[in-house]
C-alpha cells in the first residue's frame, strides 16, 4: 500500500513557503505521492453545477484564488527528489495540445520520471468560455488531445490529423522519461470509461459523484465490475488498468452514513471499521476498495492477481488546514490545541498506517 498527499491550489497552499514545506514534509514522512488540482480561472457569475456535491456548490467560487496546475507541479518537482507528482485532474481541454504535451514531457523529465496524468474533460461551463474552449465538444477534444500527447511522447517523426488536432513535421524532443508516462482518467460517466478503456493506466473516479456514487464497498465494487465487463466488451484486459479512486469527504473517527441513511460511508468510523474496509477490498476476485478519507491523505494498493493487476485509491483533501477540523476530538486534543497543519499531516500519516 502507497500513501499520498492531495492539495489544492489555493487556501493554506497559497504561497510557496508553505507548498514547500508540505511537500517536503510529505516526502520525509514517506508519503508516495502528492497531487495537484486544477483551475485556470474562476468565473466570477458560475452557475455551473459541481458535480461531486450534494448541493452543486464549488468551494473555490467566491475567492476565485487558483495557482496553475503545471507550473504547481514543476515548483513542486524541484522542491523534491522522490515523490512522484500527480496531475489531480489536469482539465485537458483548458490548454493547446501540443504546448501541454511539451510541459507534461518537461515535468517529467526535470522530475526525474515522478509525474502522473490525470486527466478529465471538464465541468466548469463558464471557465471554458473564458479561455476559449469549445465546451459542449469537450469529450471529443479530450480525446484528440489524449491520442495527440501519446503520439507526440512516443513517436520519432508524430503525426496526426483530427478536427481540433493537427501536426505533422515536428521535431518534439525531449520524449518523457517514463515510457509511456502513466495516464489515470477522471470520471464515472460512460464516456470516461471509454476514454478509460482506450487511454488509461487507471480509472480514477470519485467517490462523491452525484450520478454514479462509490461511497460505500458494494458500490464500489459495482463501479470496478462494471468497468471490468467494459473492458472485457472493447477487448482490452481489465488487469491492465488500475482503479483509482478519489475519496471527497472529511476524515471522520466516528461513523457516518451515506446520503440515504443505509449505509456505513467508507472509511469513516473506527480503525477497526477502516482496516476491515480494506480487507473487504483486498480480495482476488477482481472486487476491491479502499481509501480512507482523511484531510491529508491518499491510497495506492495492489490487487491480487487475477484481478485488476494494481489498484489505486486516492482520497482527495480539500486541504491540510482542514483536517484540524476533521479530527475527532479526543485524537486532536492528543496533539495540542496549538498544533499546526504539519503536526497535524504527521499525526494523520501515522495514524493511518496503524489503521490500515
Amino acid at each position: 500500500m502507497k500513501f499520498g498527499l492531495s492539495t489544492l491550489t489555493r487556501g493554506v497552499f497559497s504561497t510557496r513557503e508553505n507548498y514547500r514545506a508540505v511537500a517536503q514534509a510529505a516526502e520525509r514522512a514517506g508519503f508516495d505521492f502528492l497531487s495537484v488540482s486544477d483551475h485556470v480561472v474562476v468565473p466570477a457569475n458560475l452557475q455551473s453545477k459541481y458535480p461531486y456535491s450534494p448541493t452543486g456548490a464549488f468551494s473555490a467560487a467566491e475567492q476565485g484564488y487558483c495557482l496553475d496546475q503545471l507550473a504547481t507541479i514543476a515548483f513542486l518537482s524541484g522542491c523534491t527528489e522522490r515523490l512522484r507528482l500527480l496531475a489531480s485532474v489536469m482539465v485537458v481541454p483548458h490548454r493547446p495540445a501540443m504546448l501541454t504535451a511539451k510541459m507534461l514531457s518537461t515535468i517529467d523529465v526535470l522530475s526525474n520520471g515522478r509525474l502522473i496524468l490525470g486527466a478529465g474533460a471538464g465541468w466548469m461551463k463558464e471557465e471554458f468560455a473564458l479561455l476559449g474552449a469549445p465546451f459542449e465538444e469537450r469529450g471529443k477534444l479530450t480525446d484528440e488531445y489524449l491520442a495527440a500527447f501519446r503520439e507526440l511522447w512516443t513517436k520519432d517523426d508524430p503525426a496526426y490529423s483530427g478536427k481540433h488536432v493537427s501536426f505533422s513535421g515536428v521535431m518534439f524532443y525531449p520524449k518523457p522519461m517514463q515510457n509511456p508516462l502513466p495516464i489515470w482518467i477522471g470520471g464515472e460517466s460512460p464516456a470516461a470509461l471509454r476514454r478509460t478503456i482506450r487511454f488509461a493506466d487507471a480509472w480514477y473516479p470519485g467517490n462523491n459523484s452525484q450520478t454514479v456514487p462509490l461511497d460505500t464497498p458494494a458500490r464500489l465494487a459495482a463501479g470496478i465490475a462494471h468497468l471490468r465487463r467494459a473492458c472485457e466488451a472493447a477487448g482490452r484486459d481489465p488487469a491492465t488498468i488500475d482503479v483509482a479512486l478519489l475519496v471527497q469527504n472529511y476524515f471522520e473517527w466516528e461513523p457516518h452514513k451515506i446520503a440515504d441513511g443505509s449505509a456505513r460511508r467508507l472509511y469513516t468510523g473506527s480503525a477497526d471499521d477502516m482496516a476491515a474496509d480494506t480487507a473487504a477490498g483486498s480480495g482476488r476476485d477482481g472486487a476491491w476498495f479502499a481509501g480512507q478519507r482523511s484531510a491529508s491523505t491518499q491510497y495506492f494498493l495492489p490487487h491480487g492477481t487475477s484481478g485488476v493487476a494494481r489498484s489505486a485509491v486516492a482520497c482527495l483533501t480539500n486541504c491540510l488546514l482542514q483536517s484540524r477540523r476533521s479530527l475527532a476530538q479526543g485524537r486532536r486534543k492528543r496533539l495540542g490545541r496549538q498544533a499546526n497543519i504539519f503536526e497535524v499531516g504527521r499525526y494523520m500519516a501515522q495514524s493511518n498506517r496503524k489503521a490500515l
